[in-house]
């Protein structure tokens, strides 16, 4: 299984599906979403930190669209109330 830890330090099965519908909501297009998903999967080590998920989904959105990865940093800020970086 394919394990991802999150910052609280629980472990979960990975989902690439939350990446796709992480990407959707920042405004990416589905495929350009699965494709982005793909990359970050092909790319983990297992078990991965969620921070290490996001982090990797920041960099492909950005490299994609600075405005999708813009609109991510503005969603983590407003809602979830961090700082992050990209």
């Amino acid at each position: 299984m394919k394990e991802v830890i999150k910052m609280d330090g629980r472990r979960e099965e990975f989902s690439r599906e939350k990446i796709v519908v992480s990407c959707l909501k920042t405004g990416a297009p589905l495929q350009k979403a699965r494709e982005i998903a793909d990359k970050v999967e092909a790319a983990l080590k297992f078990p991965a930190k969620t921070s290490d998920i996001r982090d990797m989904v920041l960099k492909e959105l950005a490299a994609a669209n600075k405005e999708w990865a813009n609109n991510w940093y503005l969603y983590d800020k407003a809602v979830k109330k961090r700082i992050v970086k990209y």
